[in-house]
């Protein structure tokens, strides 16, 4: 009696540490995923990014009626900390299935954390993809980024102003920057309106000047610094400080003033991506005021009136569900025709997948810029951005740049400004 007692007690016990083994090991990533139908994604913006999952997970589940996609949204800032913390503990605990990442960090994601994400090489094509969204989202020869959106800039033109003062939206088509400044001065000066808005403690237009000559602040291997001798850093920083000594652009501190600065009609022109089209449209009263122009190029040689600002992609995480949530991406934002349709009618968002963009949603007319077909024009610019390596280090560039900018205003000569930043880049970033 007594053996069998110890036989049932050694059972109860085995069988107590198998669950407490299979509790432990369903926690390990995937944020407690056991169910390798349902996968989690992180993204930010519920209006384009979250609202670009939902509509993906709606058109997946119309042949997959098991899967379920929990989204939990973050600000982007948030994402990016979470992701260092979790992938640099080692452990994948909590870590989402998918991810998206912006283009200019993801580099530095790959690198740093090499194992950690899953090689989406035999689940996409990518050479059905922009050209311009490779670089960013490869690494050795493996593609991990599914491409999502584009960043493509435009010139967006008030054309009741250019009238005012004697213009055409033409006038202002595939110009250079230093053509900008100078109709610029005649505009300001007859309408009493800026140019542009510009923040000097956030230059993000350095960064798409600077890609319109197909131009980087680090090298083709996106490590080495890149700017004391970089004519186009040059040539961009010397036009952003001339907008600003002009008189022809209106500072703004923050989004909301920048905003604000031509909603409330204090601007001629909004240089930026084509993502800033659903915050001009919110002033409703300035419908048929507008057009989209191609931006400005840098006057360096091979330079292009194409460039992008921002944009994004996803990515799976290397934990338990990665070919589910793989598979989800290849059958939606890396193959769906249809989807794209929609993101673009529902959402307004523009993505890069190109067997797509030949779609009836990417040629309708839009009144409020006019009846021009902005998104026809948009996927147009966005074939001829030119293609460079973000690297991994463009924002603590950005950062350096931002204070050597400063510099520049009060007095400090262009070639120290650069050599200088190029010295602290090669301390900071190699």
């Amino acid at each position: 009696m007594k053996k069998w007692f110890l036989l049932f007690s050694t059972v109860l016990l085995i069988m107590a540490l198998s669950a407490c083994s299979s509790e432990s090991g369903s926690n390990s990533g995937a944020e407690g995923n056991s169910n390798t139908d349902s996968i989690t994604a992180w993204a930010w913006d519920p209006l384009f990014n979250v609202a670009a999952l939902e509509l993906a997970e709606k058109q997946y589940t119309q042949e997959n009626k098991d899967f379920n996609l929990k989204i939990i949204e973050n600000a982007q800032s948030d994402i990016v900390q979470k992701l260092n913390t979790g992938l640099s503990s080692g452990t994948m605990n909590g870590m989402p299935n998918i991810v998206l990442i912006e283009d200019y960090r993801a580099q530095s994601f790959l690198k740093s954390y090499p194992n950690a994400f899953y090689d989406m090489s035999d689940y996409i094509n990518e050479e059905d993809f922009a050209d311009y969204k490779i670089p960013p989202t490869s690494l050795g020869g493996k593609q991990y980024g599914v491409p999502f959106d584009t960043g493509v800039t435009g010139l967006y033109v008030r054309t009741d102003y250019l009238e005012e003062a004697g213009y055409t939206p033409e006038d202002l088509t595939n110009i250079t920057w230093e053509e900008f400044i100078e109709i610029g001065k005649d505009i300001t000066k007859k309408t009493g309106k800026k140019m542009i808005s510009l923040n000097p403690n956030e230059p993000d237009h350095l960064r798409f000047m600077v890609q319109t000559a197909g131009e980087w602040f680090t090298g083709e291997d996106g490590t080495t610094a890149n700017i004391g001798d970089n004519e186009a850093v040059k040539n961009a920083m010397r036009v952003y400080k001339e907008m600003l000594e002009e008189d022809i652009a209106h500072i703004n501190t923050d989004w909301s003033s920048r905003i604000a600065s031509f909603n409330s009609g204090e601007v001629v022109t909004v240089a930026t991506g084509n993502w800033m089209t659903p915050s001009i449209k919110a002033e409703e009263s300035q419908s048929g005021k507008w057009k989209v122009v191609p931006v400005p190029k840098l006057s360096v040689e091979g330079a292009k009136n194409a460039s992008n600002l921002g944009g994004s992609s996803f990515y799976v995480l290397n934990i338990p569900g990665k070919e589910k949530a793989a598979e989800f991406l290849a059958d939606t934002f890396g193959n769906d025709v249809e989807l794209y349709q929609k993101l673009v009618s529902e959402i307004g968002a523009i993505g890069t997948y190109l067997p797509a963009l030949e779609g009836e949603a990417f040629n309708q007319k839009d009144e409020f810029f006019g009846g021009q077909k902005v998104t026809t024009d948009f996927v147009n610019w966005m074939r001829e951005i030119p293609r460079v390596n973000y690297g991994m280090h463009t924002y603590a560039a950005m950062d350096i740049l931002t204070g050597e900018l400063q510099n520049y205003r009060t007095g400090k000569k262009l070639e120290e400004v650069l050599n200088d930043a190029q010295k602290q880049a090669e301390a900071q970033l190699n």
